[in-house]
C-alpha cells in the first residue's frame, strides 16, 4: 500500500524558512512526476511545485519562484520542499502528491495527510 509521509511543517515568522519532506513507501515511482500542493482556509488546493523523476523539469507557481525549492532524492524515494523567505500568505496544509505519470501538471493520483504551516506577520 502507497504511503506518503508529510513531516517538517510548524508555526514560523515572516522571513523565516522551513524545509518539508515526503517520504513515500510501498512502492517506488519510477517515471512518476512528484510535487507539493497547499490549501489555505476557504481556498482551493493549487499545485506549488513539481517535478519529474529526473529532476530535469520543474514547475513553481509564480508566487513562490525564488523562494522555494523542490527536490528529490530518488534512491530514498523522499521529496523535499525548501522554503525561504516565507510570508503570511504561504500559510496553508501543504499536501506532498505523486503523479499518475510522468508529467508534473498531474493527474495526481497519491497524496499524503498533509502538514500546516503557519507563518505569523
Amino acid at each position: 500500500q502507497v504511503q506518503l509521509v508529510e513531516s517538517g511543517g510548524g508555526l514560523v515568522q515572516a522571513g523565516d524558512s522551513l524545509r518539508l519532506s515526503c517520504a513515500a513507501s510501498g512502492r517506488t515511482f519510477s517515471n512518476n512526476a512528484m510535487g507539493w500542493f497547499r490549501q489555505a482556509p476557504g481556498k482551493e488546493r493549487e499545485l506549488v511545485v513539481a517535478v519529474n523523476w529526473l529532476g530535469t523539469s520543474t514547475y513553481y507557481l509564480d508566487s513562490v519562484k525564488g523562494r522555494f525549492t523542490i527536490s528529490r532524492d530518488n534512491t530514498k524515494n523522499t521529496l523535499y520542499l525548501q522554503m525561504n523567505s516565507l510570508k503570511p500568505e504561504d500559510t496553508a496544509v501543504y499536501y506532498c502528491a505523486v503523479s499518475r505519470g510522468s508529467s508534473n501538471s498531474g493527474p495526481y493520483a497519491y497524496w499524503g495527510q498533509g502538514t500546516q504551516v503557519t507563518v505569523s506577520s
